[in-house]
C-alpha cells in the first residue's frame, strides 16, 4: 500500500466515523413511511411502553415535576419496568424488555437502582432520557403523551385510570434507591407477558381511530386517520395473503405491490393509502439493491493498513467483471414486461431475488434497472410515491429515473461498461454525501468525516465494512402491535384478522 510520508508526531488532521445512509438514497421512502405510518417507527417494539409513558406523563402532572424530576423518574421507571422482568427468558413473546441485559448488571441480593438509573455511560442506558427517545415522537404524534419545557405531561389521549394503577407500583419503587427481590416479583402484572391488558381497549382505539369498533371520522386527527388506514390496508392484505405465512412486509407486497388487488378488491381500491405503499414498496427494492451494492463494493477494498487497497480501475472491474457483454439495451428488453396487459405489476423483483442471491451485484444491478422501468410505468399516487419529492421535476442522482436516463445512454453498450460507471457514480455521491455531513467535533476541534471509505495517493482503503440490511418501512412494527392488541392472532404457520379488527377498521 502506498504511504503518506509526514514527522512521526504528526496526528490525523480529520477525525473518521462510520456514517449511516452513505450514499443518500433512503430519504424518500423514509419521508413516506413516516406519512403512512404515523405515530410508528422502527424502534417502537412494544404496545405497552405507550402505555407506560403515557401513566408516567400522568403520574409527572399529579407530582408537578419539572424536566429534571421527569428526566429522574423516567430513568429509575425505566430500570424497575425492565427489572420486572429479569427472570423472564428473552425469547419469551412479546420480547425483552427494553434494556433488560444492563439491568441484571445491576442486580444482586437487591437492584442497586440507584446506581443503574445514575446517567452515564455504566448505566442501563447511556441516554439522558433512555428509551423514552425511542417511544416520545411516536407518543406525541398519537396523542398520549406531550412535553411542556422538557417535562412529561399527558397528550390529548388522556391515560385511563386503571391504566394509571397498573403502573403506580413501578412509581413508587422509582423512588428508592435500591428494590428487593420480592418487591420486583410482586411487578408481575405489568410485564410484557402479562395477560392483563388494561390499556388494550384504550390502544386498540387509538390505532384503529375508533370508539369501541365505531369509526367517527370528525373525531380524529389527520395522522389518526392515515395511521387507521394503512392499518385497514395492512389487515385487509392479511385477510388475502396472511395464512401463506412469511413476514408482515411480504403479505403487505403480494396485496398492494403486485397484482390487481389494489383495483378490484373493494377494501384496498377504497384505500387512496394503498397506491402509496405500491409506490413505497417498489422503491423499496432499488434502495435496497444499491445499499448492497455499495457493501458489496466496500467489501472489495482493504484497511488502511493492509495490502487490499484499490485503485479506481480495480473497483470498476471487480463490477465489471460480474457481469457479461450483453448490450445494456437486451438487459432491459429481457427484464419486461413489467405490467400484465391491464396495466398491474408483475413480480419481476421478486423473481429476479429467487432466481440469484439477494447479495450477488448482478442481482442488484438488474433490480436497479427494474425500478428504472417502474419510474416510467407507474402512474398516480404510486408512481409520485415512488419517485418521491422533486426539485423542480427533476430527479437525484442514483433515484430510478437517474438510472432510466443512465441505462437509455448505455442502450447500445456492454453492460460491464454499465457496471463501470455505476463504480464511479457511487464512489463519487459517496463522497459528497461524507463532505455534506462534515463537521467540527466539539470535543478535538478538528474536523469529523462521517465515511468508511477513504482515498489516499489515487487509492481507496476502508475503515470497516457497511451493513447491507433493508432499511425498516414501519410495516412489521404496525403487525407486531396488531398481534399484541389482538387484532391479528397466528393460525398455522401464517396470520389472520380477527373479528374484533374486522369491525373496528371496517373490513366487512
Amino acid at each position: 500500500m502506498h504511504s503518506t510520508l509526514g514527522p512521526d508526531w504528526a496526528i490525523r488532521g480529520l477525525n473518521q466515523r462510520a456514517g449511516r445512509y452513505p450514499l443518500s438514497v433512503e430519504a424518500p421512502v423514509l419521508r413516506a413511511v413516516e406519512a403512512l405510518v404515523p405515530g410508528v417507527s422502527t424502534l417502537t417494539r412494544y404496545i405497552r411502553y405507550y402505555a407506560f409513558y403515557a401513566a408516567l406523563a400522568a403520574h409527572c402532572a399529579e407530582k408537578n415535576l419539572d424536566d429534571e424530576g421527569c428526566r429522574r423518574l423516567l430513568r429509575c421507571g425505566e430500570v424497575v419496568f425492565a427489572a420486572a422482568h429479569h427472570e423472564v427468558p428473552a425469547e419469551t413473546p412479546p420480547g425483552p424488555a427494553h434494556g433488560i441485559d444492563r439491568v441484571r448488571a445491576f442486580y444482586g441480593d437487591r437492584l442497586d437502582l440507584a446506581r443503574a438509573a445514575a446517567e452515564g455511560k455504566d448505566s442501563y442506558s447511556p441516554r439522558s432520557r433512555g428509551f423514552w427517545e425511542q417511544y416520545g415522537g411516536p407518543s406525541a404524534v398519537l396523542g398520549t403523551t406531550t412535553l411542556d419545557e422538557g417535562a412529561l405531561r399527558p397528550g390529548r389521549h388522556s391515560c385511563p385510570h386503571d391504566v394509571r394503577l397498573l403502573f403506580q407500583p413501578v412509581f413508587s419503587l422509582a423512588e428508592a434507591d435500591s428494590v428487593s427481590s420480592e418487591e420486583l416479583a410482586a411487578l408481575k402484572d405489568v410485564t410484557l407477558q402479562s395477560e392483563r391488558r388494561p390499556e388494550a381497549p384504550w390502544m386498540v382505539d387509538l390505532f384503529t381511530a375508533s370508539r369501541a369498533g365505531r369509526h367517527d371520522p370528525a373525531e380524529w386527527e389527520p395522522d389518526d386517520l392515515i395511521r387507521r388506514a394503512s392499518l385497514r390496508v395492512l389487515a385487509r392484505a392479511v385477510e388475502l395473503y396472511g395464512a401463506e405465512g412469511g413476514s408482515f412486509e411480504e403479505v403487505l407486497r403480494s396485496a398492494v405491490a403486485f397484482g390487481d388487488q389494489i383495483d378490484v378488491d373493494p377494501v384496498l381500491s377504497s384505500i387512496e393509502q394503498s397506491q402509496g405503499w405500491r409506490g413505497v414498496l417498489l422503491r423499496h427494492y432499488s434502495i435496497g439493491a444499491w445499499r448492497r451494492l455499495w457493501a458489496a463494493l466496500v467489501a472489495s477494498i482493504g484497511g488502511e493498513d493492509g495490502d487490499a487497497d484499490r485503485t479506481r480501475d480495480e473497483l470498476r472491474a471487480w463490477l465489471a467483471d460480474q457481469l457479461d457483454d450483453t448490450p445494456v439495451g437486451v438487459v432491459l428488453d429481457e427484464l419486461g414486461p413489467l405490467q400484465d396487459s391491464s396495466g398491474h405489476p408483475l413480480p419481476r423483483e421478486r423473481q429476479l431475488l429467487a432466481a440469484g442471491d439477494r447479495r450477488e451485484p448482478l442481482t442488484n444491478v438488474k433490480l436497479l434497472l427494474a425500478g428504472a422501468l417502474r419510474a416510467q410505468e407507474l402512474t398516480g399516487i404510486a408512481q409520485k410515491t415512488f419517485l418521491g419529492p422533486r426539485r423542480r421535476g427533476m430527479g437525484e442522482i442514483l433515484d430510478p429515473t437517474w438510472v432510466r436516463f443512465l441505462a437509455e445512454d448505455y442502450r447500445a453498450r456492454s453492460f460491464k461498461d454499465l457496471g463501470a460507471r455505476l463504480v464511479d457514480d457511487m464512489l463519487a455521491q459517496a463522497a459528497r454525501i461524507a463532505r455534506a455531513k462534515m463537521r467540527r467535533d466539539p470535543v478535538t476541534g478538528r474536523l469529523l468525516l462521517f465515511s468508511r471509505v477513504h482515498e489516499r495517493n489515487d487509492r481507496f482503503f476502508k475503515t470497516s465494512n457497511e451493513g447491507d440490511g433493508d432499511i425498516g418501512l414501519r410495516v412489521q412494527q404496525l403487525g407486531d402491535f396488531s398481534l399484541q392488541l389482538s387484532l391479528f392472532d397466528t393460525i398455522g404457520g401464517g396470520w389472520t384478522v380477527t373479528s374484533e379488527a374486522r369491525t373496528a377498521l371496517e373490513l366487512v
